[in-house]
């Protein structure tokens, strides 16, 4: 029976297109959700329900977890909390603001070596962290700073890939023409670049801070190899030790569970919170479209 002769319009060719990458996106959504649905319903169960019930069915423990999450070695996991909002706040802010600078200069200033400078900043994209992790601990090691908050805070202060997001943006977003008008005007840089440069390039800095900041949340690998000191240790480095402990005490399990799925939401409200500036610069840029 056809389309028309049972009352349902056929699709049209475009309509067709569109379903491929409609499943594509859901099963790739699907893939990333269900990690999270199930550390979300994990976190739920207590010690016996956590081994002993079916995977996605929630359990009665949810308080009691966070409780003693909370009250693990007198409040460790806040102290952890407070050091990832450190690395990743603190450091994303400066890492945006210098990324912003460079990029700004590389856009709208021509000087000498500018482009072999640039391919040279951005060959740092394609360098893994692994590779940079131990020279960057030699370094640190070398001034005495293994150990401390800025063995850490330090190497994620330079982002290649930060440089470049703000110079593409700066070539967008900032007309030469109102540079030069501001110049004609008796501006100067500083005031061209703080007045003009940074409102215009504030919505592409609000991407390269949230990229960062989720970067520095999730950085494992820095903290595992400069820090020694469990009281400097962020979450994720926090949660890996409770999990290392887990086999000789398989109550810790829930703990690293439940404070996996609390670490989660500083970045989903962040998230939240950051995404009306992108809402915004889209609405601004049909306007002036």
């Amino acid at each position: 029976m056809s389309n028309a002769t049972s009352g349902r319009p056929a699709l049209l060719p475009h309509q067709r297109a569109k379903i491929v990458p409609t499943v594509i996106l859901l099963i790739g959504a699907f893939y990333a959700l269900v990690p999270v649905a199930w550390i979300v319903i994990a976190s739920t169960k207590s010690n016996a329900e956590l081994f002993s019930t079916f995977t996605f069915q929630p359990g009665t423990g949810l308080l009691d977890n966070v409780r003693d999450l909370f009250a693990y070695e007198d409040g460790q996991f806040l102290k952890w909390a407070g050091n990832s909002l450190l690395y990743a706040g603190v450091g994303s802010v400066l890492c945006t603001l210098i990324s912003t600078c460079a990029g700004y200069a590389f856009a709208k200033y021509r000087f000498r070596g500018r482009t072999s400078l640039f391919y040279l900043i951005l060959a740092g994209v394609l360098l893994p962290g692994m590779t940079l992790a131990i020279p960057q601990y030699i370094i640190m090691a070398e001034i005495g700073m293994v150990g401390s908050y800025w063995s850490v805070l330090l190497p994620g202060l330079i982002s290649p890939f930060g440089i470049y997001l703000a110079r593409v943006y700066a070539d967008a977003s900032v007309p030469d023409s109102t540079i030069e008008s501001a110049r004609i005007d008796g501006a100067s840089e500083y005031r061209i670049f703080s007045s003009i440069g940074l409102p215009m390039m504030f919505p592409g800095m609000i991407t390269i801070f949230m990229l960062q900041f989720v970067g520095n949340w999730n950085n494992f690998l820095l903290p595992f190899i400069m820090l020694a000191d469990e009281s400097k240790y962020p979450i994720n480095l926090g949660l890996y030790t409770l999990m290392s402990k887990g086999s000789g005490e398989p109550s810790l399990y829930g703990l690293a569970i439940v404070g996996t799925a609390v670490s989660v939401i500083p970045l989903i409200c962040l998230l939240l919170f950051l995404q009306r500036f992108w809402r915004l610069d889209m609405i601004s840029g049909g306007l002036k479209g």
